[in-house]
């Protein structure tokens, strides 16, 4: 595995999985592969538990990891090819990526979508042009489209509460107060089609579609009711529109998920990425009750990255 950018570049989700488990189990266990090796992480939007837990995680096999938060500590970085650079932008990703990789063996990068211009963001210019010119691999924290670690860390979670074959899991809509990129909904999507061991369905109100380059294998439904019947995961996240790009169409309260809804499930545990909006998106009941597995989930996230880096570290000769 080179790079770390969607599910593509994983030979075999379950292997993947199966490592990260192994690393729960005994985190130390390869604690001198990435003796010596640097990591850099490059932060062009915040974060909280994408930042703490691959710090750990690169920590836990010998890395040392270095944090940049590229839009607050360095220069405005210039992405397009042939730029005339009179504007905000100080510096050419042309320019600092190289440098990067002569700084950092492996290089994590951070982007965020600016939800104006879809053919713009689902470009992936930005990540691309750090693998174009970093000459180092390259691992996602997420993209303007894809929230890989996180996809990762919901399937070694699901596979942790497993208790029949062929589950069935729903990924749904939520409200948000304000209009959110379709990453880690698109993301879910893609990496649950592509494991293919479940009945998948996603339930959203009319007009959120998302691309269906992700969400097809899926059975996609706007009647969120039926769609819970005898779920055994659900998995909440607000998304803006797809189709008019970034907008919020609707705001429906009666889209959060409850106890009552819940009752129609098989007993569903239920999963969100997080920060989650209390009361708005998910209920203080669901999130503080027995259904939610939500914090397990985050503390996956070290587990994740781990094998992530692990892999990388292996498949490019860069372990000890």
């Amino acid at each position: 595995m080179r790079n770390f950018i969607s599910v593509k570049d994983v030979p075999n989700i379950n292997d993947l999985v199966k490592k990260a488990l192994a690393y729960k189990s005994d985190p130390l266990k390869h604690a001198d592969i990435g003796k010596n090796r640097r990591i850099g992480l490059l932060f062009l939007n915040p974060s909280m538990r994408t930042r703490l837990s691959t710090q750990i995680a690169a920590q836990n096999l010998g890395m040392e990891p270095i944090v940049f938060n590229v839009g607050q500590e360095g220069w405005a970085l210039e992405f397009e090819e042939e730029a005339i650079m009179s504007g905000s932008t100080v510096e050419h990703v042309k320019d600092a990526a190289p440098v990067m990789g002569k700084y950092f063996d492996v290089l994590c990068v951070r982007t965020f979508p600016s939800l104006k211009n879809r053919e713009d963001d689902y470009s992936e210019l930005f990540i691309k042009q750090f693998i174009k010119y970093s000459g180092v691999p390259v691992v996602s924290l997420e993209s303007a489209t894809l929230h890989p670690l996180q996809s990762l860390t919901d399937i070694i979670t699901i596979t942790e509460d497993l208790n029949r074959p062929n589950p069935k899991i729903v990924l749904t809509w939520a409200p948000h107060v304000k209009p959110l990129p379709q990453c880690v909904a698109n993301s879910f999507s893609q990496w649950i089609n592509a494991w293919g061991q479940a009945n998948f369905v996603i339930t959203h109100p009319e007009d959120y579609d998302l691309d269906e380059q992700f969400t097809k294998g899926a059975i996609i439904t706007h009647n969120q009711e039926d769609a819970l019947k005898n779920a055994d995961f659900v998995y909440v996240k607000n998304w803006s529109t797809y189709n008019d790009y970034g907008r919020i169409y609707s705001n429906d309260p009666e889209w959060m998920l409850t106890n009552e809804k819940l009752a129609i499930t098989n007993d569903a545990k239920v999963m969100h990425c997080l920060p989650v909006r209390r009361n708005v998106e998910l209920s203080d009941e669901i999130l503080d009750g027995p259904s939610s597995i939500i914090t397990r989930q985050a503390s996956n996230r070290v587990w994740a990255a781990q094998a992530v880096l692990a892999e990388i570290l292996q498949s490019n000769g860069l372990a000890k």
